[in-house]
Parts: structure tokens; sequence; C-alpha cells
């Protein structure tokens, strides 16, 4: 998929249509203004015929009325529905239109929900659905394959974030201003449009929360407090709100059995470190380096670097002791487990509870992700790695 910079290529295309052409329904996942709907139309062009229904729209939402004629009439013909958190009841239409004419390539089904998505499609289409994430644009993405992003770029998208609309805009100023009207647009309206009938003032302020907890543990009962005493339950509906909307990520912590007292709280993090700057007020890379945020700021980007090009079926988590001991993010992939530590340093190094969090988890290898142009190895079974390169840890050596 070709942005408005021609150089600007969506990794996620190839692999949407080779899944497009293997399974009967594909859902293409990603928060709003991701560019998912480029990604279909891209698709569509390819693969001919089709039929495009934005399920925002009344009009497209009426000729849905009767679902399962329309489904039935259409089956010579790729289905694209976009916005399908709108009519959820949809679910329910597709697994016997599948079952009637089972065949790769009858639906793809854009969403910005994931939590009720994924609860409709796991009932109804159980074996009949493949699941893709669409993130914001990705340091892999931006540069040739295993070559490091070069690092005043990596500034750029961490700066900026990226949201396709963001990171290509002209000016600083103006990829600011246009992260700041997607927050206002976002609480104001759509979520109201999604059903979320909190005041958009407090998911504003909840919001702005946890830009400013990035990183930490999530404490319900004192954000609540802040709040104006909001219950902890209330807050929890809140935070599974912006989890669901792929606005924030949960992090939970990792368990292993070794008789040491753990932290069993889940860490939070603002997916997009573009909405996070904007939400913190950062503008510019002067006041990013100077933040008192930017380490960890940089912790969430670098995590959802890797996140994203996760193998399917791995888990993630982060591991943490009361005495202190820590590792930012721990993957688990079969019966392979990997660690890394995320280092705000072109020259990083690492402490004690480093080692002994090796130790306690048995990992097998173990990265450093740092703002380092090339990847060097720190002992035998650690390896200092750019961000745009951390994802290949999982691959056979």
């Amino acid at each position: 998929m070709v942005l408005e910079d021609p150089g600007l290529t969506r990794g996620l295309f190839e692999q949407l249509r080779e899944r497009v052409l293997q399974v009967p329904a594909v859902v293409l996942l990603g928060p709003r203004q991701v560019g998912k709907t480029t990604l279909a139309r891209d698709l569509a062009a390819a693969h001919v015929p089709n039929t495009f229904l934005d399920l925002q729209r009344p009009a497209d939402r009426a000729k849905l009325t009767n679902a399962e004629l329309f489904l039935r009439n259409h089956r010579d013909r790729l289905v694209i529905l976009d916005e399908v958190q709108f009519m959820p009841e949809l679910f329910a239409q597709l697994r016997p239109e599948i079952d009637a004419a089972r065949k790769a390539g009858r639906f793809l089904l854009l969403g910005s929900a994931s939590g009720n998505l994924l609860a409709q499609s796991s009932e109804s289409l159980a074996g009949r659905v493949s699941y893709l994430e669409l993130t914001p644009f990705l340091a892999s993405e931006l540069a040739p394959t295993d070559v490091p992003l070069d690092l005043s770029l990596l500034q750029q998208l961490w700066l900026r974030g990226g949201f396709p609309e963001s990171y290509l805009a002209a000016s600083g100023a103006l990829s600011f201003q246009w992260r700041s009207d997607f927050i206002q647009t976002f609480v104001s309206r759509d979520l109201r449009e999604m059903g979320v009938k909190v005041p958009t003032d407090t998911l504003f302020r909840f919001w702005r929360m946890l830009a400013h907890l990035h990183g930490q543990q999530f404490n319900a009962s004192a954000i609540g407090n802040s709040l104006g005493g909001t219950s902890h339950k209330v807050v929890a509906t809140y935070l599974a709100t912006m989890v669901d909307t792929m606005m924030v990520r949960k992090l939970e912590p990792h368990f292993v059995n070794l008789g040491k007292r753990l932290v069993k709280s889940p860490k939070i993090y603002v997916r997009d470190s573009g909405l996070l700057h904007a939400l913190l007020g950062v503008q510019d890379v002067d006041t990013l380096m100077g933040h008192h945020s930017s380490s960890a700021s940089w912790e969430g980007f670098c995590i959802e670097q890797i996140v994203a090009q996760l193998p399917i079926g791995a888990a993630v988590s982060y591991y943490r002791t009361a005495a202190g001991t820590e590792l930012d993010l721990i993957v688990e992939h079969g019966n392979k487990k990997v660690a890394f530590e995320i280092k705000f340093s072109s020259a990083p190094t690492v402490t004690k509870g480093f080692w002994q969090g090796l130790e306690d988890t048995g990992v097998d290898n173990a990265y450093v992700v740092a703002p380092v142009r090339d990847a060097w190895p720190m002992a035998a079974n650690v390896v200092v790695v750019p961000p745009s390169l951390a994802a290949a840890a999982l691959k056979p050596r």
C-alpha cells in the first residue's frame, strides 16, 4: 500500500493478500486513522470483483437490512465491511453464509475495537476467520529489509508516532496539530459512536493521566481518587475501553514460582508515541530529550515495535520483583523465551538486576534495545540491537 510518499509501503499488504486467498474471512484490526481503509481499497483494486461497504454510513448500513439476502447475492465477490463494530449483529449472519458457500476470499472485515470484535468473531466464526492487526508505521517498514532505520528518521518516528498523517505531515507543527485534533475527535466523537457513554472531559482527563503514568504500574484506586472519587471498578472499565480501541497497551506481569515477592499490577503504555507526546504537550525533539518522561516514552515506543511483529501465539509480559529486579519485556513463543531490556542510550549498560532477572526467568536469549545504528554482542546470550531489528529475535538462528 503506497501512501502519500511513494517510498512508504505498508509491510502488511502482502500478508493480508495471502490471508484473503487462504481463508473465507479476514478481520483486519487497527486504531482509527491508521490506514485500514486505504489498505483494504488497495487490496480491492487487485481483487476483482468486490463490494465495499462503510458501516459508519447509514446508506451502506441500509443495504444490510436484509443481510442474509445481501450476502447470498454477493457470493461471487470479496465483500469488504469497514468499521464492522457498528453492526456486531452481522457476525451471526456471516457464519451460516460462509458455511453455505465455503471458499477463500469471501469477507474482509475492518474494525477499530478489538475486544468486542474478537469476542463476536470467536463465538461465531471459529475456524473460519483469520486475524491481522495494522499498527501505526513501524521502523522496520521505513527502511529496507534487515537494514536499521537511519537514526534521524527513527527520532522523527518516535517524536511524531506512526499514524500516517502525523508521520508524513509537512512540518512538526502540522503533525502536532493533527495529533491534538485526533485526540479531541476520538474522545468526543469516535468513542461516543462506539457506544461509550462516559463524559468527554472525564475520558480526556483519564487519558492524560495514563500519559503521565506511561510505563508505570496501573493503580485504579489512585486514579479514581484523582478523578474525584471514581470507584476502582469504573476506572478499570475506562482502561478496558482504551485497550479495546487499541489506544493503550496493558502489559501483564510475568509470574514464575521462585518464592519471591513479585509485582502483580499491570503496566500501562499509550501505544502510539506521537499521541503520548501530544497528551504530554511535547512538540519537538529538544523538549522530548529534556522531558522527564523521555525514557519511559522510548520504552513504550520500542515495546510497540517489538510486539507488532511477533509471531501468532506469542505471549508478552514484564518481570519485576519487590526488590527491584526487572525485565522490560518477556516474549514466550512455543518453548522459547526471550527477554528485552530497553535503554535510552547509544552506549547502553545494564544493572545487576538485569542479570538476576535473566536467571530468575530462565530466558534463552536477551536483547538490549537502544538507539544504535548496528547490533553488537554484550555477552554470550545478550545482544544490543536497534528497534527496527529487535523483532528478529524470535526468528531461527
